[in-house]
Order: structure tokens, then sequence, then C-alpha cells
């Protein structure tokens, strides 16, 4: 029973609520300046999951393949239209969910948070610990970072936050399923490689949230399936013809 993940899936499903049902009370400059920071805060836990990285050429490799595969198949293309898909169920039942936003800004502010909830490297990486060992402390430490951000998210964009917490679920239940074949083949440093992948992410995700800069975070979540082959790839090969 994957506990974890149920938890941080109801961390995202009752912080959006919250947030869509409080956010008409709250002023503009509070949901930015909160916005700022937990940009700030995701900006943080990706440079402390990228400082343990172990091999460099490797992580920087998966990110630029597995961004650049991302971009060729439109990946980002794609999460945008799930992403529509799920504002147009909501907007069905609750109208204006994100008055005073602009469908750009829209579309961008709810991919962001799609990929900060459902990509990173903690959730992941959580994800697999639980489903191999049983080890939820990990995504319950993201829950309560995730309850307060979708709250905050979902005070502008509306209900459709909540929703977020269906392809959470699934995904992140589909790697505890998975973790028993996955998890015995991983070595620490491919893990810790996997880790600075997904702190790349996270980071990349704080630059957009704080609109200093929007990089395809959608088009690079390949770079977390690319990573571990590849860290693999230059400890066993690449490494000792070096060396």
């Amino acid at each position: 029973m994957p506990i974890g993940i149920t938890i941080n899936a109801l961390a995202v499903l009752f912080g959006g609520i919250f947030g869509g049902l409080g956010g008409k009370h709250m002023s503009e400059s509070f949901k930015a300046g909160l916005n700022v920071v937990f940009g700030a805060c995701s900006m943080t836990m990706g440079i402390f999951s990228i400082a343990p990285m172990k091999n460099m050429s490797a992580v920087i490799f998966a990110i630029i393949l597995g961004t650049a595969l991302g971009l060729l198949v439109h990946l980002g293309d794609l999460l945008n239209k799930g992403a529509k898909w799920m504002q147009t169920l909501i907007v069905r039942l609750l109208p204006n969910t994100h008055e005073g936003m602009s469908e750009t800004e829209f579309d961008q502010t709810l991919v962001t948070v799609i990929v900060l909830f459902c990509a990173s490297g903690t959730g992941i990486y959580g994800a697999l610990t639980e489903g191999m060992n049983g080890d939820t402390s990990i995504l319950i430490s993201k829950s309560i970072l995730d309850f307060f951000t979708a709250a905050i998210f979902a005070a502008n964009l509306g209900y459709v936050v909540a929703l977020i917490a269906v392809p959470q679920f699934l995904l992140f239940t589909l790697l505890f399923f998975a973790a028993g074949a996955i998890y015995p083949l991983t070595t620490p440093t491919m893990i810790f490689d996997f880790k600075a992948a997904g702190g790349v992410l996270m980071l990349a995700t704080g630059f957009r949230m704080v609109q200093v800069k929007m990089f395809p975070t959608a088009d690079m979540i390949p770079a977390m399936i690319l990573v571990m082959p590849f860290s693999w790839l230059w400890v066993t090969v690449i490494a000792p013809l070096l060396g």
C-alpha cells in the first residue's frame, strides 16, 4: 500500500481546494510575495539535491539530451494540452477559476506546477524508495511543502490545481510498483546523479515561479529517464578509459 504517495496526493488535493476557496480573500501582493518565496524554496531544494552529485558530466549530458528529446517530441505542448483539458473539465463545474490571468500566463504557470508536483527528483526518488523498502519519510516531508504550494497556486489558478493530484498519484504509484525491478539495478552513485538531475529541474522550476526565466521544464523531464543509465555508463565505461 503506497501510504506516502497517498498522503502526498491528498496534500496536493486538499491544498488545491483550500487555495481555491480562500484565493479570493488573499490580496494580490500577498499571493505574489508567497509565490516568490516558494520559488526560492524550490531553488533551494534543487541546489541541495544537486550538491551530492558524483558525475557532473553524465548529469549535464542527460539534461542536454533529455531536453533535446523533449523538445523534439513537443512534450511541453502535450502537457499544455493536458493542462487545458483539466481546466476545461473544472470550468464546467466552477467557471472563472483563473479570473484576471491571460491564457498564456495561465498555461505557463499550470505547466510549471504540474512539473513541480509530478516530476521533481524528490518525489520520484521518494516513490522509488517507498516501493523498495517502505520508507515514507521523504514523501511525507514533501507533502508539507506541497500542501502550501498547491494552496498558493490554487489561489491564482483555481481548483484545477487540485486535479494535479490525480496524475501525480498515478505516476508515483507506477514508480512504486516498478521499484522492485529498478532499485536493485542502481548504485548509490546513480541515485546521487538521479537526484541531481531532479534538482536541476527544481532549480529551473524555481526560476519559472519567480518569472526570471521561463525554462522549458516540461521538455526537460526525459532527462530523469536518461540520467541513471548515463551515470552507469560514465562510471563503468568512460571514466576507466579517461583514467
